[in-house]
């Protein structure tokens, strides 16, 4: 809980969900001030607390992916399947202000917590939803994942590789993450609409739709009978100025030399003006003549290492980005300088930072990044503050519908 001075502070989230979009919209709420109350299942706990242990991802002994999506969180460790689980459940309702789920439809109307059971509860409730697929439609109940959902049945796996090559797997939740800020846009609009008419509602959206916005620029032009190009082919490019090249020493520079005006100031700086005068390489036929340009400018790039390349086209002002590789992401001044990545206060483990979600709000501070909880840390404490005795919270204990924190 924080103090009030975030911009949330007072806000109440019951956080339902699991895995990574839905709590990760919790987790930006959280960060402004909200009181954010995260429920999992009794015994393990969501499932993605183990999400740290599985390959490919970073090997740590620190359990970081349950800390980026679960920080500044209270836990309470609930069996909902349980039928004494309904008037936690409803206190709990009554209490939030918003609600944050990603049960396909089945499983909410199973356990109880679809909009149409909560929201009599609660009239200024915000009940917010994710699902994979969209909740109408054959696939409703088809579990989504950001990397099936997201990328893949988006066309986005499609497009992300060269032609010729497989597709490969992207780095986890980047569909999860990116659909997360939208469901918390649509929480914030719901509030903004609930401060003006008293009534909260139902807001919603799927990673499959986040897929299609963040491809929209090309989905909308096949919308529109816009021709398709094939696959990328790094030999053979629709534009060899917007094209990966490899250096000396084995790192890529992206080109976005792309538009007309950047040629002559391109050729100039790459030590290359006799380029200008090669009429196969004129703004009318350059394009038509990539694969002609990539086989000069292939040897050129290969023959300098990175460190070159970069003072090379910074001095002549040519637009490009260097791939970045895993320790120089991590340690990028602009991060830190943007507050990107933040510290992270951890007793016995010193210099521990973490990536802080990316809105940033001008004079309104985040809370700073608290310990994830342990599964059900706070679980009496929060049956206390709904207003169950101490044998009704016993019971509760007993009967394995809340599991108490042991330490």
């Amino acid at each position: 809980m924080t103090g009030a001075t975030h911009i949330f502070s007072g806000l109440k989230v019951l956080d339902l969900a699991s895995y990574i979009a839905g709590p990760a919209a919790a987790t930006i709420l959280a960060d402004f001030g909200a009181d954010v109350i995260k429920v999992e299942p009794p015994g393990t706990g969501d499932v993605y607390r183990f999400f740290s242990a599985m390959p490919p991802n970073p090997v740590s002994d620190f359990n970081y992916a349950w800390q980026l999506t679960n920080r500044n969180k209270r836990s309470i460790a609930i069996n909902l399947k349980s039928a004494s689980a309904k008037e936690v459940l409803q206190r709990l309702v009554r209490w939030a202000d918003v609600v944050v789920v990603n049960f396909p439809p089945r499983v909410k109307a199973a356990l109880g917590v679809a909009y149409e059971d909560l929201s009599p509860l609660n009239p200024k409730l915000i009940y917010a939803d994710i699902t994979g697929y969209g909740a109408s439609g054959p696939e409703a109940d088809t579990p989504g994942f950001d990397i099936t959902a997201y990328w893949a049945r988006s066309g986005l796996m499609e497009v992300t590789h060269d032609a010729g090559s497989p597709p490969t797997l992207p780095i986890p939740g980047i569909g999860d993450h990116a659909t997360a800020t939208t469901l918390y846009a649509a929480i914030v609009t719901a509030l903004y609409v609930r401060a003006t008419t008293g009534k909260g509602g139902h807001v919603s959206t799927s990673l499959i739709a986040n897929g299609i916005w963040a491809a929209g620029a090309w989905v909308e032009g096949g919308l529109n009978g816009g021709h398709f190009f094939p696959q990328h082919d790094r030999k053979n490019p629709p534009n060899a100025l917007l094209n990966p090249y490899r250096t000396s020493d084995h790192r890529w520079i992206l080109l976005v030399a792309a538009q007309k005006k950047d040629w002559p100031g391109f050729a100039k700086a790459i030590g290359k003006p006799e380029l200008l005068e090669d009429p196969r390489f004129s703004d009318e036929h350059r394009t038509s003549n990539a694969a002609a340009l990539v086989e000069i400018l292939d040897p050129l790039f290969a023959s300098q290492p990175l460190s070159y390349w970069k003072q090379t086209l910074d001095a002549g002002r040519v637009i490009f980005g260097v791939v970045q590789i895993a320790h120089e992401i991590i340690n990028d001044p602009q991060l830190a300088a943007n507050d990107i990545v933040v510290p992270l206060d951890i007793p016995g483990r010193p210099g521990t930072r973490t990536v802080s979600n990316p809105i940033q709000i001008t004079g309104s501070e985040k809370v700073k990044p608290r310990l994830a909880a342990q599964l059900g840390e706070h679980s009496n404490e929060i049956l206390e503050e709904l207003g169950f005795d101490a044998a009704e919270i016993d019971s509760l204990n007993t009967s394995g519908t809340v599991a108490p924190f042991k330490g």
